[in-house]
């Protein structure tokens, strides 16, 4: 299915933010990549910080609603953690540009749109900080600094975003089930193995990022 001139703009933005950043990326570099007139290409974006901000908005959004819609019925604090951990490893395998944008430049906005973005973010990493306090309550989890470990598993996921490769010695599915069994041992888990969080992880990113960004 052809691409709208709205999400050619779209996947323009991304490769060139994620490229070149959004403070060395110009309106002509976005106009020539997404093959339309400089003029045209306000009526689609709006302003480069406006296109910048609906990137990182829908992106969390999405990463937001997949976390809810794949954990939102599971109980046991080992599989919810490694679910988050394999939705966000999968999401940063499979796009990679995207979530390079919204992990590295939200410096780049202003203080007001800078607020909704970290508004966003903080809720989805609230599920990650209850799924962690749940299992320290229960006992599933031992680990003498939640909030730091949380961190820490967050910059390990999210950096399967920069380097990540299907031609690599591990698919994507494989990938994510190791780093789930890394972040129950971090977090001084008994259980090392969570076989339904890839596959669960798995069908909500084919539903929630179905779409074209």
């Amino acid at each position: 299915m052809a691409l709208t001139t709205e999400q050619r703009v779209r996947r323009a933005a991304v490769k060139l933010f994620a490229g070149k950043g959004f403070h060395g990326t110009g309106i002509r570099d976005l106009a020539q990549a997404a093959k339309i007139s400089t003029a045209s290409l306000y009526h689609y974006m709006g302003t480069k910080e406006d296109l910048l901000t609906a990137i990182m908005h829908e992106s969390l959004q999405r990463l937001l609603q997949g976390a809810r819609q794949a954990t939102g019925d599971v109980t046991d604090p080992h599989e919810r953690l490694a679910t988050l951990v394999a939705l966000h490893v999968l999401t940063h395998g499979l796009r990679p540009a995207e979530t390079r944008v919204v992990d590295h430049e939200i410096d780049a906005l202003t203080p007001a749109r800078r607020r909704l973005i970290i508004r966003l973010r903080d809720e989805y990493e609230e599920l990650w900080s209850a799924a962690i306090a749940d299992g320290v309550a229960s006992r599933a989890f031992s680990v003498e600094e939640p909030a730091v470990t949380r961190l820490a598993l967050l910059e390990m996921c999210s950096g399967v975003a920069r380097w990540y490769s299907p031609r690599g010695p591990l698919g994507l599915d494989e990938l994510a089930a190791h780093y789930a069994q890394l972040a129950l041992r971090m977090l001084g888990s008994a259980h090392s193995d969570c076989p339904g969080a890839v596959h669960r992880a798995s069908e909500v990113v084919t539903t929630v990022w179905r779409t074209p960004l």
